[in-house]
């Protein structure tokens, strides 16, 4: 017997763990997304995921995950809701959730347009966009001639607190975990000094280029074509709309436009940090 609306009101949230990594793989495919195993996996160890069980033991219902960045910000992401249980309230019931948990601390989202609706009712403003791009790479219009190259442990300081200027926030526990985490990590290099960085990280058949940190639009290019050179797979990647002429470049090398948008923000009137130098997240599920 279905779960009445009374009832779904009255269900538990719990906090998730590494050991619900399948049934968050589970609950995207039942929405009809990838299952995205190895980035579920990354957003439940850097962050906190939330989740609402299924009485009947038929694994998830619903789930989230908020990954914060310290009192100045929290990112909320993969929000599902279980395709039996779609438009009964479950949704604005675990947002509610998170928002409460959150205090003080000023959220932000990448929402879908079906999404943005229910989020602008509980005090979310769009503040931008990012488009999402996907497709074979193939260099019809060069990159600039900027030196990059596999990132290195001894780099790591100088990622870090080029990353913190651009974001505005301390990323220190996503952004460590970015070696393991990804095929390929790549800085740009210009006179001795760590001038940007991209990761490259496999999510079903594509590779996924996030977060992609530059000091310009021509650095952004060195690093996009440095990755793709050395996969074979499609490369997928959300870039600011700000960025109107790398996304033509992405587009005259091969990748096409597959979906926008809306960068959303509670509590705050805008992001933190150079959006300037921010081209992509690390994943829209994280900011």
């Amino acid at each position: 017997m279905p779960t009445s609306i009374a009832a779904l009101d009255q269900l538990p949230i719990r906090c998730l763990t590494s050991g619900d990594l399948t049934a968050c793989a589970d609950l995207s495919e039942d929405r009809g997304w990838p299952r995205e195993e190895h980035k579920w996996g990354l957003l439940l160890a850097a962050g906190r995921g939330y989740g609402i069980d299924d009485p009947a033991g038929n694994g998830l219902i619903a789930a989230c995950v908020v990954t914060s960045y310290g009192p100045g910000l929290a990112a909320i992401g993969m929000v599902l809701v279980a395709e039996r249980h779609a438009r009964q309230g479950v949704g604005r019931r675990l947002m509610d959730h998170v928002i409460s948990q959150s205090m003080d601390t000023p959220l932000t989202l990448h929402a879908t347009p079906n999404g943005q609706p229910l989020y602008e009712q509980l005090g979310f403003v769009e503040t931008g966009r990012a488009e999402m791009v996907q497709g074979h790479f193939t260099l019809r219009e060069p990159a600039p001639e900027i030196r990059t190259r596999p990132a290195t442990a001894e780099d790591l300081h100088a990622i870090l607190h080029l990353d913190t200027e651009v974001f505005g926030l301390d990323r220190t526990p996503m952004i460590t975990r970015l070696p393991a985490f990804a095929d390929q990590f790549r800085v740009a290099e210009e006179n001795g000094e760590i001038t940007g960085y991209a990761a490259a990280w496999p999510n079903m058949e594509t590779h996924v280029i996030g977060p992609l940190i530059a000091q310009d639009e021509a650095t952004a290019r060195s690093l996009v074509a440095s990755l793709a050179t050395a996969t074979d797979r499609p490369l997928r990647t959300d870039i600011d709309v700000r960025h109107a002429s790398l996304l033509t470049w992405l587009k005259t090398n091969g990748l096409a436009p597959i979906a926008f948008n809306a960068v959303m923000v509670r509590s705050l009137p805008s992001l933190p940090g150079d959006w300037s130098r921010r081209f992509a997240p690390v994943t829209v599920a994280a900011g």
